[in-house]
């Protein structure tokens, strides 16, 4: 029997002792804690009814490859404080349990059963259920959206990939579904081409409401004993790592790399005392290869393994600098605490990035057009600031290669842009071979670029012999 039939094991976790009604039910999908200040915020701002006027399920999901050896949401400092905007919460990998939150979707026909199974489980009755999801593509928002089939949705995103489109293109009877998108306005006056192309309308999480949720983070951080030890010492920069390896974007080595850059990068532009807020799923190895860099810098480095956000340390240390690649971090902090912010790598990135629809790709698109260079800031070179037009063309013609059959009304755009750009700016931001694909300026003119424009079968055929000529390099 095949995993998507088998019925898994109802949630133990205990609910209200409230009756089962037709009160109406919000369901809030989340996996980090990032995304539980989100929907506070969303919440503390009225985006979804004023408080009382539905049942509130705060639906917690491990997405991590191994759940049991992840730190759990629920132990992180400040998840109390915020759940407090909620009714219940409920823990989607034991409702499922044994199957994991990433690969488990049940099939469309089987809905009206599942659906019962959790009415039953979560004492929903036959109230009308909203779902509240990140990331609909995948589950387990893909999932809950199979098993109540006929709930309206609503997405939020909480991060810079909200800027980007669409990953893939979402079956009719789950696009039109979708009643809004909220995001954080993390780089003020650029549209989100998220979901367009499903008319679905932005709507942006309101900056003082989640300011004052980032606060009450901070608030409850403050205990943690790593935390007030780091903030004792005064860091005035704070290097963010990513796990870059983990995405197999750089190698182990590489990512080493980058982070004895940020800090040599901070040593450089006068920084005595730093901070190291570490991927939690970071191996130890590159905490020691930071600490040798600190040794020949003569910097004093903290490494932060605690559970909490980046944006806790920036509330309880108030550094004067932020480093990163393209973490969300880097923007919030910019954002919303006015700290000065520089980039590293997201040249090399650029390039790497496979294939050129990687959704990280509009992200690291924006901070490399909109962040100055570390070296800039350890020289203290002034550079000249980006108009968010400008960045927003970019996007726009970036998005259209990485998703044209999603948004063909942005061609003309994106033709004109590149008309525009041609030389090292159309070099950094795309591939040859993509504006070949797509006939774009830019793109080659000889006989075989014609033909992988015209020939399915010429095309699928190239992608075959670069994928292999990649496997040789890597096994080289």
């Amino acid at each position: 029997m095949s995993e998507s039939r088998r019925t898994p094991q109802p949630s133990p976790t205990p609910l209200s002792a409230r009756p089962a009604s037709a009160e109406p039910v919000q369901i809030f999908e989340v996996s980090t804690l990032y995304g539980v200040a989100t929907l506070a915020a969303s919440l503390d701002a009225g985006q979804f009814g004023p408080p009382g006027a539905a049942r509130r399920i705060l639906l917690v999901s491990n997405n991590a490859a191994t759940p049991e050896a992840a730190t759990r949401l629920v132990t992180m400092n400040g998840f109390a404080t915020l759940a407090q905007r909620f009714d219940e919460i409920i823990d989607w990998n034991e409702a499922i349990r044994p199957y994991h939150p990433s690969t488990w979707a049940p099939l469309r026909d089987e809905s009206p059963m599942w659906e019962r199974m959790f009415r039953n489980a979560w004492q929903l009755g036959s109230a009308p259920v909203e779902l509240v999801v990140e990331s609909v593509h995948v589950s387990p928002a893909r999932a809950l959206a199979t098993i109540f089939s006929g709930s309206a949705i609503h997405v939020y995103a909480d991060g810079l990939m909200s800027y980007g489109p669409t990953r893939e293109r979402l079956p009719q009877w789950l696009g039109c579904r979708i009643q809004r998108l909220l995001h954080l306005d993390l780089v003020p006056g650029l549209r989100p081409l998220l979901l367009a192309e499903h008319t679905v309308e932005p709507e942006i999480v309101p900056s003082d409401a989640f300011v004052k949720v980032l606060g009450e983070l901070g608030e409850a951080a403050a205990g943690e004993p790593e935390l007030a030890r780091v903030a004792a010492d005064r860091p005035t920069a704070v290097l963010l790592g990513q796990y870059l390896a983990a995405l197999n974007i750089l190698t182990p080595e590489e990512e080493e790399e980058l982070h004895a850059h940020m800090l040599r990068g901070a040593a450089a532009a006068g920084h005595e005392c730093v901070v190291f807020k570490p991927h939690p799923t970071a191996p130890a190895r590159y905490s020691q290869v930071l600490e040798k860099a600190a040794a020949q810098e003569g910097v004093r480095l903290h490494i932060l393994q605690g559970p909490v956000l980046a944006e806790a340390v920036y509330d309880r240390c108030r550094p004067t600098l932020v480093v990163g690649c393209f973490s969300t971090a880097l923007l919030t902090a910019a954002a919303y605490y006015d700290i000065p912010i520089a980039k590293v790598g997201t040249e090399s990135l650029l390039d790497r990035l496979t294939p050129y629809q990687n959704s990280n790709r509009v992200p690291v698109t924006i901070v490399d057009f909109a962040v100055p260079d570390l070296e800039a800031v350890a020289e203290h070179t002034p550079t000249a600031p980006r108009q968010v037009d400008e960045l927003a063309a970019l996007v726009r013609t970036v998005g259209y290669c990485m998703q044209a059959k999603l948004h063909p009304l942005l061609r003309e755009d994106a033709v004109q842009w590149l008309d525009a750009h041609l030389g090292e700016a159309t070099a950094r931001y795309f591939k040859r071979r993509r504006l070949t694909a797509l006939a774009l300026p830019g793109g080659g003119t000889s006989v075989r670029a014609r033909l992988l424009r015209t020939s399915p079968s010429a095309r699928w055929a190239a992608r075959r012999i670069r994928a292999a000529q990649r496997a040789l390099r890597q096994a080289g």
